[in-house]
């Protein structure tokens, strides 16, 4: 019982901590609120109104019973009751209207015409409450003839009620405003701590974060500032480490490539210099791996020129590219470029065509790049994701590399918020299916 309310109430209240709050504060102030009409309601403007309904009823009533007991001194017995209870009577032979003039969903209406049926009987009463802004209209049928009333509209209800409302509704009101203004302020820093957290696992590098906030939310976002600056200065330092060895190793690299091409025996010549420049492959693709969360700054990226780009400087026909739209996202250019040149090249290397089919869903672009190749075998597919990971067999991201091609395009997917997927392509090549958010 208790889990399915669980249940329930999750699916029912809202995700985001702000308006969780404001349920929280808001919701008693207006239960309160309501337990307060409804007491004052019932308890106190229904029986009041039907009190102060039912003397002015018995005063009609007694007016009519004088009338009728002594018809002689009419002036005197009208200019009497406007003197003293500002009633205005008038008394005349003119028809008793057949419709009535009741509203259906007015309390005071329903309490008159109670009061007005047990005093006078049905179709002996005729009355408006809203013809006139401060006067009831009554009609009572007398004998043959008609008496109309013009009473005090407070006399037949409390002035104190829109009053009371306007008191028990306007604090409320108030008070939720203040509570929305500084729920705003409090749930402000979180949210801005949240998507410093999104930015940064997306590889961004949060320079401007500043801690705010309560101080067990400024203790957080202090201590998230702390990790993120660490964590950057690792990546920093690795970065600047590999740029190291690659400096001092071109340079015996390019020593060696000088001497061979001093050497005369061509065929050690050009078994040297092919392993030589393996060697620099290598290294390549070893920086490369390690220039995957390199700082870069966050820019909009138009994929159609972004391909396009792609397109030319590859210059090879058998690239085919397909984009249904045009689609801007947010992302580093420059890792998503290399992103992508990674698995194109991939598949002109291993196949004889690549097709580069792009089109969006409702809030996540999608890019199918396919070729036919070989393929890689499906048992397979989760092994060339990991470093210098190689296939023994049918392909592998370079033959002259080490293994880092998928890795270094998983890695760039993954800090943008995406997933890649491999399959099967219709040209019974590879499929590489990447999803990335806008």
């Amino acid at each position: 019982m208790f889990s399915g309310l669980n249940k329930f109430l999750k699916i029912i209240l809202p995700k985001r901590l702000f308006y969780r709050a404001l349920i929280i504060v808001a919701a008693p102030t207006i239960i309160l609120q309501l337990i307060i009409t409804v007491v004052f309601y019932d308890s106190i403007w229904i029986k009041t109104n039907k009190s102060i309904t039912r003397s002015l009823v018995s005063q009609l009533k007694t007016i009519q019973n004088v009338y009728l007991n002594n018809k002689e001194n009419l002036d005197f017995f009208t200019d009497s009751y406007k003197n003293n209870l500002n009633f205005e009577i008038s008394i005349n032979n003119n028809p008793f209207p057949s419709s009535s003039g009741e509203r259906k969903f007015s309390p005071m209406d329903r309490s008159l015409r109670r009061e007005l049926k047990s005093a006078f009987g049905n179709n002996n009463y005729w009355f408006n409450t809203s013809k006139f802004k401060n006067a009831v209209e009554i009609k009572i049928k007398s004998e043959n003839e008609v008496m109309e009333f013009l009473v005090p509209k407070e006399m037949v209800a409390t002035s104190s009620v829109r009053l009371f409302i306007l008191w028990t509704t306007l604090p409320s009101i108030v008070l939720v405003l203040i509570a929305l203004v500084f729920l705003k302020n409090q749930t402000r820093p979180l949210a801005r701590l949240a998507k410093a957290a999104e930015r940064f696992g997306k590889g961004d590098y949060v320079n401007d974060f500043r801690p705010s906030g309560a101080a067990e939310i400024r203790k957080a976002a202090y201590e998230f500032d702390r990790m993120a600056k660490r964590i950057n200065r690792h990546l920093n330092q690795r970065s600047e480490m590999l740029s190291g060895i690659s400096h001092d190793l071109r340079t015996p690299l390019t020593r060696l490539k000088l001497q061979l091409a001093m050497i005369k025996q061509e065929d050690i010549s050009k078994k040297m210099s092919k392993d030589i420049d393996e060697m620099e492959s290598m290294l390549n693709d070893y920086l490369q791996f390690a220039k995957t969360q390199a700082k870069e700054n966050t820019s909009t990226i138009n994929l159609l020129n972004l391909f396009n780009e792609i397109k030319k400087d590859l210059n090879n026909e058998n690239l085919t590219l397909t984009i249904s739209e045009e689609t801007i996202l947010t992302g580093r250019a420059s890792s998503l470029k290399r992103c992508f040149e990674n698995v194109i090249n991939n598949g002109l290397t291993y196949g004889k065509k690549v097709y580069v089919n792009i089109h969006k869903s409702s809030n996540r672009v999608i890019i199918n790049i396919e070729d036919d190749g070989p393929g890689i075998p499906e048992d397979q597919y989760r092994n060339v994701f990991k470093p210098f990971f190689r296939l023994d067999k049918s392909r592998s991201l370079n033959q002259s590399g080490v293994g880092l091609g998928l890795a270094i395009v998983e890695d760039i997917i993954n800090s943008h918020g995406g997933s890649i997927q491999l399959g099967k392509s219709q040209y019974n090549g590879l499929q590489v299916k990447i999803s990335l958010p806008f």
